[in-house]
């Protein structure tokens, strides 16, 4: 089944996207999600497309939200970069460690901007984003995140622009302290790999169909995202810049596949 796509203007959004998206005349495109099915409402896929930095922000874990009494999962996400500008980078964690007054009187004095790890990014750069990491996402980066499917977002520091900052929930779920590197890796142009195995979903990279040892991790339904070549989904064709839910692996033919992402809960 096709998902459905959500496209949203945003003022940091680009008016020229990476192939296969094309914006509309006159507007600014910042995301396109895909509606989470019935079947999987944990998982949200979504493209990011950047012209400017966004704000500096975290987000909370499940027990956060439970204990705060929101009623909602917190949110771990993912980064795969498909198209970066030269230049475009990526915040991700502290150079060092800091404590939460030091990061309240750098959220409020722009500081903080300083104190992130801007990572240089190539098409291929891959982050696994734990919840309460501090994070911002640079300008001219277009990315696939997947996340859990959550909307709280508590922003640290927004370069001066007149939206809501949340700095007391925000410094009560960060975590002041480097990310670690074990988190970010180079996906390799061809070939499978793995790249995130839990607590909250599973993901990987396949060329063709999975292989035994991918697909045994597969039991049920699926979201697939083809990259390169298009997958069929009992009987529909589904095309880079989709993502379509699977029952089950057998029923996506994988044969018109030269690279696709495939995702589940965990």
């Amino acid at each position: 089944m096709l998902l459905t796509t959500k496209t949203v203007e945003k003022p940091w959004g680009k008016d020229v996207l990476p192939a296969p998206f094309t914006a509309p005349e006159g507007q600014r495109i910042g995301e396109i999600w895909f509606e989470p099915p019935a079947e999987l409402p944990q998982l949200l896929v979504k493209y990011i497309f950047t012209s400017e930095k966004l704000s500096v922000q975290v987000h909370p874990s499940d027990s956060q939200t439970e204990a705060a009494g929101i009623g909602k999962q917190g949110k771990e996400e993912c980064w795969l970069v498909i198209d970066a500008e030269p230049g475009a980078v990526l915040g991700v964690g502290f150079h060092d460690d800091l404590d939460a007054e030091t990061m309240r009187a750098a959220a409020l004095d722009g500081s903080i901007e300083d104190m992130l790890v801007w990572h240089p990014v190539t098409p291929g750069d891959f982050f696994y984003i734990p919840a309460n990491t501090v994070h911002a996402i640079g300008g001219g980066v277009s990315i696939i995140e997947i996340q859990q499917n959550s909307d709280i977002t508590y922003r640290l520091f927004d370069y001066g622009r007149p939206r809501e900052l949340h700095l007391e929930q925000g410094i009560k779920v960060s975590q002041g302290k480097p990310h670690d590197p074990a988190l970010h890796r180079m996906v390799p142009a061809s070939g499978n790999a793995t790249l995130v195995e839990g607590p909250y979903f599973r993901l990987d990279k396949i060329e063709g169909a999975p292989p035994a040892d991918v697909a045994a991790h597969y039991p049920g339904a699926l979201l697939v995202i083809p990259r390169q070549g298009s997958v069929t989904v009992t009987g529909d064709v589904i095309n880079p810049g989709q993502c379509a839910l699977a029952a089950s692996l057998a029923d996506v033919d994988f044969s018109a596949s030269e690279s696709c992402l495939i995702t589940r809960p965990a």
